[in-house]
């Protein structure tokens, strides 16, 4: 068969094939389809099929595969641009793709949000310029309000996530006052207003801005990158002597509440000649951090020395380790493209993968947790942007801010979270049900004003498969925009 020839003529053969349950597949044998589909027909077609098999079919958006890769063009460009002969039959995977979902409300947040971490399936902790941690649970509510640092808290970490109950949870939070601090709450705690708290343990030791924290997969240390080019690693029990300075007791209201214990750096990795931005502690004895000297270090925790030592050439603002076998090293920082390495090959100093459809520095990456193939990145071009490596482009590009967007982790708990000082109007935006461009944008239905600050900052969160993403940004208006949900069942590997 000749593709080059009339595109209303043209025909190719091929099979539908998939992973997905058996009530999703359709009958392999091989059909003939105009060469000129795209995925949006492809995923019409799908739907057509599936209905003759079962009159009960609720239509769903599918993504395509051929050959490992994701389809982002018409069959007939596709089969161009990688040259594969038309003569054959071609296979095709299809997988579930991104479709909308409900939105709901969003909670307010008192200030700027700086830092996030939701892993645990039971509440949000969020780090603001205000100098206070919060929890959030159920509905949005702030039950527990951190009260303890004296400057912007940059940096936030469960320390135990995977429990089934957090009462005793203990969470720590990093400062621009040098400090760590750790806290606990429990879930009996009441709710009807946040309870403020104070540290039961706070961590001497940097002589600068905390940037980064990671707590330890056990939960009982913690590590922290900071502005003095140093990793610090500490003990997190509030019991353990081993690492003790002094033991204060704080007064309020003249009444002595309960004892806060100081503790100091058991470990301190050198190695770095300018702030550690990021830190990620992966394993029982491995650290991996990415510093604005260019460097990204993968830290033995026992011998206090870095392991693997690969310049970048750019200042790193993020790093973030998953992908395939959780190896998968990806980061970004002061140029537009975000970079995936596997350091488990020779020649590691060339990335694996590079996406460049950010116009700007991007400040944050995360891998999915579940996926060997989703990340997502922010940038200060103010787009947030969804990546799958089986294809170059975006899966969908978030593009409503005026402004930087400093924030992008996934959550885990389907809670919204954000707050612009001043302003209390949200507008929610979703993802077409078909995100047929590859640099999809969406537009907000509703913006938020009434910001009386020079700058305003929001996190906006969207949900995949069980998980959200979370973006918060600094802006220069006096407008600022708030949250979308995306419901994706396709994470899979």
């Amino acid at each position: 068969m000749d593709i080059d020839g009339d595109g209303e003529a043209r025909q190719v053969q091929v099979r539908f094939v998939t992973k997905l349950p058996q009530s999703y597949r359709v009958q392999q044998a091989s059909i003939s389809i105009p060469a000129n589909l795209t995925r949006f027909g492809l995923s019409a077609l799908i739907n057509n099929l599936l209905l003759t098999t079962s009159e009960d079919w609720t239509t769903e958006p599918f993504d395509f595969l051929i050959d490992g890769e994701l389809v982002r063009m018409s069959l007939e460009e596709f089969l161009l641009a990688k040259g594969i002969s038309a003569e054959k039959v071609l296979e095709i995977e299809y997988i579930k793709a991104v479709a909308p979902r409900k939105q709901e409300e969003p909670s307010l947040h008192d200030d700027w949000v700086s830092a996030l971490d939701g892993s645990s399936d039971g509440y949000i902790l969020t780090g603001c310029y205000d100098g206070f941690g919060r929890i959030w649970k159920a509905g949005g509510i702030c039950t527990h309000v951190l009260d303890g640092h004296s400057a912007p808290v940059t940096s936030v970490c469960n320390l135990m996530p995977k429990g089934d109950s957090i009462v005793d949870q203990v969470v720590a939070t990093g400062s621009k006052d040098k400090t760590l601090r750790l806290w606990k709450f429990g879930e009996e705690d009441p709710i009807d207003q946040p309870k403020k708290i104070t540290s039961v343990k706070i961590l001497w030791g940097h002589t600068g801005a905390v940037q980064s924290i990671s707590g330890k997969p056990s939960g009982d240390m913690v590590c922290s990158g900071s502005w003095d080019c140093t990793i610090n690693l500490w003990n997190t029990s509030a019991n353990d002597t081993d690492d003790s300075v002094s033991v204060k007791k704080r007064k309020k209201g003249g009444q002595d509440e309960e004892a806060l214990s100081e503790g100091e750096a058991l470990t301190t990795l050198v190695g770095h000649t300018q702030c550690v931005s990021s830190v990620v502690w992966l394993q029982h004895e491995t650290i991996y951090s990415g510093s604005w000297d260019h460097s990204i270090r993968r830290w033995d925790v026992e011998t206090g020395k870095d392991s693997f030592n690969m310049s970048c050439g750019k200042a790193i603002n993020c790093l973030s380790i998953g992908g395939e076998s959780s190896a998968l090293i990806a980061a970004a920082g002061s140029d537009p493209v975000l970079r995936v390495w596997d350091p488990r090959k020779p020649g590691t100093l060339s990335p694996i993968f590079q996406f460049s459809s950010h116009n700007s520095w991007i400040s944050s990456c995360k891998w999915h947790d579940k996926s060997w193939y989703h990340l997502v990145s922010a940038s200060f071009d103010g787009k947030v942007m969804l990546w799958d490596l089986r294809t170059a482009w975006p899966l969908a590009v978030i593009d409503s801010h005026g402004d930087k967007v400093f924030l992008c982790p996934f959550l885990k708990w389907t809670v919204h979270l954000m707050r612009i000082k001043n302003s209390i109007i949200v507008r929610p935006a979703l993802f077409p049900l078909h995100p047929e461009a590859s640099n999809s944008s969406l537009n907000p239905k509703k913006e938020l004003y009434g910001c009386t600050q020079r700058s305003c900052h929001d996190a906006g969160l969207v949900e995949l498969a069980t998980q959200l993403v979370c973006q918060g940004a600094l802006s220069g208006h006096k407008s600022c925009r708030v949250p979308w949900l995306l419901n994706d069942t396709s994470f899979s590997n």
